[in-house]
């Protein structure tokens, strides 16, 4: 991992993720209402479903906002950042459901997740580099394939 670091905005990032997950909890909204049965007819949408957009763009936007804050404070770009991120969002879905004991378990099954998820490089697709040496150590040996009688 490089030395370097450069600062995030994390106005810019929260606002950018919460338009996005909003987007998402548009989507899932949808999604509700189509599949219910009521008499709020395409309205219902917003009126039925709609805490449903706000919850979503609000824990991208905590998940965003703390994330930048984290790395901006340590000045580090890494899995930890990525961990606490993941604790404010699964701790907002727990305040969402009124039981300090759900947001908890939220914070430390969320935040858990996204750390191992940062570490493995799955969500920001970097990969740490290794030595050729490294790598050959990791990576199996091709078998010889030769016979004896083709020596």
């Amino acid at each position: 991992m490089p030395d370097d670091f450069e600062p995030k905005s994390a106005l810019k990032n929260a606002s950018m993720l919460g338009l996005q997950a909003g987007a998402l909890g548009l989507v899932y909204s949808t999604l509700q209402n189509a599949l219910g049965q009521h008499s709020s007819g395409a309205l219902g949408v917003f009126t039925r479903t709609g805490s449903t957009i706000t919850f979503f763009a609000a824990m991208g936007a905590a998940f965003a906002f703390t994330e930048a804050t984290v790395a901006n404070q340590r000045q580090k770009n890494d899995h930890y950042n990525g961990a606490a991120a993941g604790c404010a969002a699964g701790f907002l879905a727990g305040i969402r459901a009124r039981s300090l004991p759900v947001a908890l378990g939220g914070c430390a099954f969320l935040g858990t997740t996204v750390g191992i998820f940062d570490k493995a490089g799955a969500f920001t697709g970097t990969e740490s580099v290794l030595s050729d040496d490294q790598r050959s150590k990791f990576f199996k040996k091709p078998l010889d394939l030769k016979s004896p009688s083709q020596s």
